[in-house]
């Protein structure tokens, strides 16, 4: 996944880095706006019992701003028959054997492991899915391809001579250019202000085990260690500045993880997102710039490597939608009778815009009724080729819910990729969703401080800070970004589409955007303070299992 969709740092990186169908009627809501206000708000820390489910919890019950879910089967949907629907996750690839996903995952039925085509749809062995990638993992950022691609045409053409496509092409260029500088330069400099810090604290962290005799202590701890020297002192101050900084639930040993593998990420941009020798696309093979040529990749939907490693992102995805709410083990998800159709189409980097539009038509193809992508960027040169995906996934009813991205920026004035609007072009669309990422904090937190937003250009908003679920070789962690909130609201829909399934992609769109829970409440939006809720999306809402139902019953 590129830049802006990168999963939102937990610890230290978080202070670093960083057409309505129809009219619905509010009474019928268990929330209003009036009710959610005069909720207490909660002034404990979360139990870890709570952390991890909190995206399911209930407002009014609980006082945290999930979803209502666990709420929605005991009460509303206990007693209700449904059929399964198929969630497509286009992402960077799924563990399909993970112990909390196992019977979940899309079998094609006319498809075996045989080297042959058995269904004919030109994917050979597609029993899972597919592999848009093949073996590429690590991939180059839009604007270093653009330039790349593009340098020799445009390095000394005078604009003035230029017109129509090619002066397109000029200021896609250009624009790539600064993008380019920009990002480099920011990412040099973090790297470089960083690696010395992290040098520090783990020197610092090393004294304080030893003192302590052990690595996961306490602030207290700390507190009352004592320092027998000026360097002791020094070390002892360090790691109580760092500590600040621990995530609730975790320990210095996880807070120096997540801070070391912030710097190695910076690293890695250096040598790939930024690398214009990488051109990792040669190893498809395929004529890129064809749409027309769409039969490349493989069906290893778990990525080339054997331990999976490439694949926690689109793992984590797939468990907060279908994650067995039975079987006892780490975590439920939000969709009870659903199969994941595993697509990998987004590579660390960029991902390409020929790779996703057949990713969405292939799971329109093959019967998918939700599409989640939670992937996205800020440069794209055939932008094209995806709307018409998004407007054929319309013509099969197929839902699309999309991540908003994870930059505090408003979509309204900047374009992020892939969408069914811009800040010039109105909605192509009716299926596609885009979701917002809220906070545990209720109150002037509830955003995420990561969270684009958009009146326009955002539908609604979901958890997405701090979410537990299913990674690689059954484990499970914590990440957060919009691509968490995306299939929490993917696996609402996946209910709605479960139990009354002659709702339309449209419709379904609509009663999530109709049904969620207002709040009047003033929340921060990039670099504004004070911003009432209502203004950082379309509907102004948060997205409701339980209402969802209630109105879907009513439709």
């Amino acid at each position: 996944m590129n830049s802006i969709f990168k999963i939102a740092p937990l610890t230290l990186g978080a202070s670093i880095v960083l057409s309505s169908c129809f009219s619905t009627n509010p009474k019928i809501l268990s929330t209003r706006s009036e009710n959610v206000d005069n909720i207490p708000l909660k002034t404990t820390v979360l139990t870890e019992a709570q952390l991890k489910s909190w995206n399911q919890s209930d407002l009014l019950l609980d006082t945290i701003p999930g979803m209502s879910v666990n709420r929605a089967y005991d009460e509303l949907l206990k007693h209700r028959k449904n059929k399964t629907v198929i969630v497509a996750v286009i992402d960077s690839g799924i563990d399909i054997n993970h112990e909390d996903l196992k019977g979940n995952i899309w079998n094609n039925p006319k498809e075996r492991i045989n080297g042959r085509d058995d269904d004919g749809n030109g994917y050979v062995d597609d029993v899972h899915g597919w592999n848009f990638l093949g073996d590429v993992v690590a991939e180059n950022m839009e604007f270093v391809r653009i330039i790349r691609d593009n340098r020799a045409r445009f390095e000394n053409v005078n604009p003035a001579s230029l017109s129509g496509k090619d002066k397109e092409m000029y200021t896609l260029y250009t624009a790539a250019k600064a993008a380019y500088d920009k990002e480099v330069a920011e990412n040099s400099q973090t790297l470089q202000q960083y690696k010395p810090i992290l040098a520090q604290v783990k020197e610092a962290h090393a004294f304080a085990t030893k003192r302590l005799g052990k690595p996961a202590y306490t602030s207290k701890e700390l507190l009352g260690m004592e320092a027998q020297s000026e360097q002791e002192q020094a070390y002892k101050q360090m790691v109580l500045r760092m500590y600040g900084n621990v995530a609730e639930g975790e320990t210095m040993v996880d807070f120096i993880k997540g801070f070391e593998d912030y710097v190695n990420s910076l690293k890695e941009r250096q040598e790939t997102h930024y690398n214009f020798d990488l051109n990792a696309r040669k190893k498809l093979n395929d004529k890129v710039e064809d749409l027309s040529d769409k039969f490349y990749g493989n069906n290893k939907v778990g990525g080339p490597d054997s331990k999976l490693k490439d694949a926690k992102h689109g793992t984590h995805v797939a468990g907060i939608i279908a994650a067995n709410r039975k079987n006892k083990l780490g975590i439920k998800g939000i969709a009870n009778n659903v199969k994941i159709m595993a697509i990998r189409a987004v590579p660390d980097g960029d991902e390409y815009d020929k790779d996703v539009a057949l990713a969405i038509r292939y799971a329109a193809d093959n019967g998918a009724k939700v599409i989640n992508t939670s992937f996205g960027k800020y440069f794209s040169t055939h932008p094209e080729w995806v709307r018409d995906a998004i407007k054929y996934a319309e013509s099969k009813d197929v839902l699309i819910v999309n991540a908003a991205g994870n930059d505090a920026k408003d979509m309204d004035k900047v374009n992020v990729y892939p969408n069914d609007q811009t800040t010039t072009i109105p909605e192509v669309s009716d299926n596609f969703l885009t979701v917002g990422a809220l906070n545990y904090e209720y109150g002037s937190q509830l955003v995420a401080s990561f969270s684009n937003y958009g009146k326009a250009n955002v539908d609604v908003f979901a958890p997405g800070v701090k979410i537990y679920s299913t990674t690689p070789l059954n484990t499970y962690e914590y990440l957060q970004g919009t691509s968490m909130a995306s299939p929490a609201v993917a696996g609402v829909a996946a209910v709605i589409r479960s139990y009354f399934p002659n709702l339309t992609a449209a419709q379904v769109k609509q009663v999530i955007m109709d049904s969620g829970n207002y709040t009047k409440a003033q929340v921060v939006l990039g670099d504004q303070i004070g911003v009432p809720f209502e203004k950082a999306s379309k509907s102004g809402k948060m997205v409701n299992l339980y209402n969802a139902i209630l109105l879907a019953q009513k439709i």
